[in-house]
């Protein structure tokens, strides 16, 4: 990763004015195009629903988001909706109607969301949403990166661990959650299309860790020969480490009992376990670039500037999800021991100053 800019490089040009991001100004590629009266005042009021503090990860975006909200001269008001949609939808209309200019979100039941969308957008207040992306429903940005290469990325991974044999477990998020889908769905597919020798047992666990372990401890009592773990977040980590060690399989990699696991979070804790070769890889989802990006999309929609489709100079790439919808993919990188390339996917190692999760303070 190298040093991140707020203004968005120039890229694929488009006609026409994009729903909801719709401000003021010509647009003309992919640079944020001033709004014209619609200026937003020097500390534009954004309001933050933080998704859940139950997490390693979603404490650490609760972290960051005052410190850039500070660093973007913005003010905040702040709300947590608990994985609950319905206090989520009441978080937002408190905040509402306490005179928010813009929203940023996250929430985890991504098709049960639309309404409070559509809520937001006839009072032309903009949402931004993080980690997450709507089924239906208008936003004004979605900060993400692309959950499909996490589940791509696990894919090659233990593949190339294990040499396209064997069995293993994946520990599978939410399904209700586009994150849950994507991550699910691509890592089946890449494994059927790459390794088809093999066998993948999908676990549905909610996201709940207590339910991960139980349903890994099922698995490796029916199938004591499973090979490899993907963890779909690091809520699993702590029981699957427990568990591995239960059955003394939390041996170094180099033993012929050692199970292979990967997660995807990049949290301190994850880079720990790979230096100490409890797991073998993560991938880095950056709770830093969430919290920047968001609120520097958000107060951007307050201000009335618009973005296109196309590449940015932060590493990362908007696309058009569907007309009223923009994504920026921020960069996610697999994370390893040895910083190698598995299956054609580079990795960069554990202790890389670069990873968020080694410059948490």
């Amino acid at each position: 990763m190298r040093p991140r800019r707020f203004a968005l490089a120039a890229a694929l040009a488009m006609s026409g004015c994009l729903a909801v991001a719709c401000g003021g100004g010509s647009d003309s590629g992919g640079e944020a195009n001033g709004g014209g009266a619609a200026g937003a005042a020097a500390k534009p009021l954004i309001g933050v629903d933080y998704p859940r503090s139950d997490t390693d990860f979603w404490n650490s975006y609760i972290s960051y988001v005052p410190k850039f909200a500070d660093e973007q001269q913005s003010e905040l008001k702040t709300t947590n909706s608990q994985n609950d949609i319905a206090k989520l939808t009441a978080n937002v209309q408190s905040l509402m109607s306490q005179g928010v200019k813009g929203v940023v979100m996250a929430p985890q039941d991504t098709a049960a969301v639309a309404p409070t969308l559509q809520q937001l957008e006839a009072k032309k207040i903009p949402a931004v949403l993080v980690d997450t992306r709507p089924d239906t429903g208008n936003a004004f940005m979605v900060v993400r990166a692309d959950n499909r290469a996490y589940g791509e990325k696990a894919c090659k991974f233990l593949g190339e661990k294990l040499s396209g044999k064997g069995k293993v477990v994946m520990l599978e998020g939410d399904l209700a959650s586009i994150n849950g889908r994507d991550r699910t769905e691509a890592f089946n597919e890449c494994m059927k299309a790459n390794y088809p020798g093999i066998t993948v047992f999908g676990e549905a666990t909610n996201w709940d860790g207590a339910l991960a372990s139980q349903k890994l401890q099922t698995r490796l009592t029916a199938n004591p020969d499973i090979k490899g773990v993907y963890m779909e977040s690091s809520f699993a980590l702590a029981g699957t480490l427990q568990l591995l060690k239960q059955r003394d399989l939390l041996v170094p990699p180099g033993d012929p009992k050692h199970v292979f696991v990967i997660s995807n979070d990049g949290i301190p804790e994850e880079l720990k376990d790979i230096a100490a070769g409890n797991i073998d890889a993560t991938v880095s989802q950056p709770a830093d670039l969430y919290a920047k990006y968001a609120l520097m999309y958000a107060k951007a929609a307050i201000e009335g500037k618009t973005f296109q489709p196309g590449a940015t100079d932060h590493d990362s790439t908007i696309i058009q999800v569907r007309p009223g919808l923009l994504e920026d993919q921020l960069s996610a990188p697999l994370v390893t021991a040895d910083g190698g390339t598995y299956g054609g996917v580079p990795s960069v190692k554990h202790d890389d100053k670069s990873l968020w999760g080694n410059n948490l303070n």
